[in-house]
């Protein structure tokens, strides 16, 4: 498997933007964007740190009235059910994975209750606009176009993708996505807007992750363009199948979504965040739930670091 860091415009560009407009399909049918975008903006190191808050609020300032809640004391959270390691359902019919857990643990520092309920990832960012949940937690990567819908949280984790294919396939990485080539998808995602805004290809088109790793195992398409952390958790030797390319991509983060109007809960979510950074619960969780990052360097490369800038990622 190729394992890579992306080199921002001289190699493979990573689309990085909401494909609000593309329409919804049904069994797979690929149907066309609206337009192109331009699939970097907002996602440079320069934009980024222009989000990042300087400092947070210290959290026993943090007034859990005011934080325009579904339910008081309540965190009503919008999720996926089969995206591991970051977002699932396990055995028992627990919520759970590394963003869960991490959202968790930032509910705790709030002394917040947290609930989750699961929804596709298409309609998650209009259901947070619409303060049908109270956030969503789905390994969101922050763009332009995005915030345009919702707010962000300070960064949480960084970005990166994959191409899934069998192992057979003549397929060996983002260079052989070409005309001719079926490319799986999961609908609304960054991954749709790459192949469709970046590509300038038509990808088949999936409700959720189980739906397209399924249709690459059974050859209904030759490859699926897919967030590495999902590719990882579900790739199996038994499968036959393979992850052909790793494309690390620490220009961008992923945050938790919340309503635009709802400036009192980033700040407080900001707060969690960095206050589990700080205690090391951050880095605790990064190492259980990516096995691929024991190490420091490995969670916080190329100097990307999450939270706000004035926290720090205690020593081990």
């Amino acid at each position: 498997m190729k394992n890579k860091a992306l080199k921002w415009l001289t190699t493979i560009p990573v689309a990085i933007a909401v494909a609000a407009s593309l329409a919804a399909c049904g069994g797979g049918t690929a149907q066309p964007s609206a337009s192109a975008t331009d699939a970097l903006k907002g996602s440079d190191q320069t934009s980024l740190d222009t989000y990042t808050t300087a400092d947070v609020t210290p959290l026993d300032q943090i007034d859990k009235t005011k934080l325009g809640l579904i339910t008081e004391g309540t965190l009503r959270v919008g999720t996926l059910s089969d995206a591991p390691p970051n977002i699932f359902i396990d055995p028992s019919g627990k919520f759970t994975g590394y963003d869960n857990e991490l959202m968790r643990a930032i509910g705790d520092k709030l002394g917040l209750k947290v609930e989750f309920a699961s929804t596709d990832f298409s309609a998650l960012l209009s259901q947070v606009k619409n303060q049908q949940f109270d956030l969503g937690s789905s390994s969101i990567s922050t763009t332009d176009a995005r915030r345009e819908t919702v707010a962000f949280t300070n960064g949480y984790d960084f970005g990166y993708m994959a191409v899934v294919t069998k192992n057979d396939a003549p397929i060996k990485g983002f260079g052989d996505l070409k005309t001719g080539v079926r490319i799986g998808v999961v609908q609304g995602t960054v991954q749709d807007d790459y192949v469709t805004n970046t590509l300038k290809l038509e990808p088949v088109r999936f409700p959720d992750y189980n739906t397209v790793y399924a249709s690459v195992k059974n050859g209904q398409v030759d490859a699926w363009v897919a967030p590495s952390q999902q590719a990882t958790g579900q790739v199996k030797e038994e499968d036959n199948t393979k992850i052909a390319e790793k494309v690390v991509n620490t220009q961008n983060f992923t945050a938790y979504a919340v309503s635009k109007d709802n400036t009192p809960l980033v700040e407080a979510l900001n707060s969690g965040l960095d206050a589990v950074i700080a205690d090391g619960t951050w880095t605790k969780l990064t190492s259980e739930w990516y096995t691929d990052r024991p190490t420091a360097a490995e969670q916080t490369p190329q100097g990307w670091k999450p939270g706000s800038k004035a926290v720090q990622i205690p020593a081990k």
